[in-house]
């Protein structure tokens, strides 16, 4: 049996982010995990560079709960360590820790500067056999896991399990959805790097979380919730279900049933609160039949296995948005995105729909277009 433990906090007020934090270690016991010497790494998620109001990221006051309550009470052996999309430098990542509200006191001071990487060989029968990882992630005794609620393009959503991405360095992510190119093969990859990381201990901030088209380009939903836990995929259903999703829906939950990695029970601890109601709308990317007026129930799960066979999702790129700015080139796995007269070209021809190009746009000038396969 799993526990997740709740905690509703209604604003990014930092007294009231401290309290939930507070509530959330000692459910968990935290405290009797960690010595002086512990080495602490902390992931949050920093997609990209993103003031915390767009809802993006991990919220400031989150990352700096935690360190205070790390800090206050004698574990100052940490670190901040994550690989934004793009590259994994001192100068870029610089940029992206002081848009998003990190470079501020309580927080700076802990700020990863160590951007090499390392390798860590992922656990027997996985299919990819190793991972390059950070090394401020490689080095720790202990990672404490900070993503963010958000829908994801590719995964349908964002939260405990691919936020872990993130040790992978830089534009290596792109490498990553080449030698894993359809849904399939990607998520089972989260699932075996989450296996190879293995965080201690995972809180979600879903203070504001997002929805439509994430993890870049949705809108911000306010849900006033955190929830920590031991076991990051628990969290992960709870928070699937806390958004009115069906858990056995979502791609990677689907690939850690398969290989035995939810718990059969979950309790969740701490405060009581219902799924969203409206549930988060889903990103355009998730196939919808629009049939569920005009097709008898019975019909509609065939309905959209006949139009999933013959359809596929591909980006398009709004020119008049468009501000050649190649962070879409720079994250294609396939290498196929080009630069022209400031304007990016995006050839469907061998396009893995992995939508890095959508989740990577500065200025949200890339939308989901559905055509038939191979055309």
């Amino acid at each position: 049996m799993s526990t997740v433990n709740a905690v509703l906090v209604d604003s990014y007020d930092g007294e009231l982010v401290y309290a939930a934090v507070c509530r959330h270690f000692e459910a968990l016991g935290v405290a009797g995990d960690l010595t002086p010497e512990t080495r602490i790494a902390i992931k949050p998620n920093l997609l990209y560079g993103k003031k915390p109001e767009a809802g993006v990221t991990t919220n400031p006051a989150v990352l700096r709960a935690v360190i205070r309550w790390l800090t206050e009470r004698g574990f100052t052996n940490l670190v901040v360590a994550e690989s934004s999309g793009g590259l994994f430098t001192a100068e870029y990542m610089r940029n992206v820790y002081a848009v998003s509200g990190y470079k501020t006191p309580g927080i700076q001071e802990y700020l990863n500067q160590d951007f090499t990487f390392g390798t860590r060989h992922a656990p027997e029968g996985s299919s990819v056999k190793s991972f390059n990882i950070i090394t401020p992630i490689l080095e720790a005794d202990y990672i404490i896991n900070l993503p963010k609620l958000k829908t994801h393009a590719m995964t349908t959503v964002s939260a405990g399990v691919k936020n872990l991405f993130g040790v992978i360095p830089g534009l290596q992510k792109p490498d990553m959805h080449r030698r894993c190119p359809d849904l399939d093969a990607f998520v089972g990859m989260l699932c075996e790097l989450c296996q190879t990381v293995k965080p201690q201990i995972t809180l979600l901030d879903a203070v504001d979380s997002m929805e439509g088209n994430g993890p870049g380009g949705g809108t911000v939903k306010h849900t006033g919730l955190t929830l920590a836990s031991r076991d990051v995929y628990a969290l992960d259903v709870t928070a699937v279900g806390f958004m009115g999703l069906d858990p056995r829906e979502i791609p990677h939950l689907r690939a850690a049933r398969q290989r035995g990695l939810l718990p059969e029970e979950i309790t969740v601890t701490g405060d009581r609160f219902s799924p969203c109601s409206p549930a988060f709308r889903l990103p355009d990317t998730v196939k919808s039949t629009g049939f569920d007026d005009a097709v008898p129930r019975f019909l509609r799960k065939p309905a959209e296995f006949v139009l999933d066979t013959l359809l596929r999702s591909y980006p398009k790129v709004d020119r008049t948005k468009c501000v050649g700015c190649g962070k879409c080139a720079e994250s294609c796995p396939q290498k196929i995105i080009k630069i022209t007269d400031k304007k990016a070209g995006m050839p469907r021809k061998n396009c893995i729909s992995c939508f890095c190009c959508q989740e990577m746009c500065p200025v949200h000038a890339i939308s989901v277009k559905r055509g038939l396969k191979g055309m």
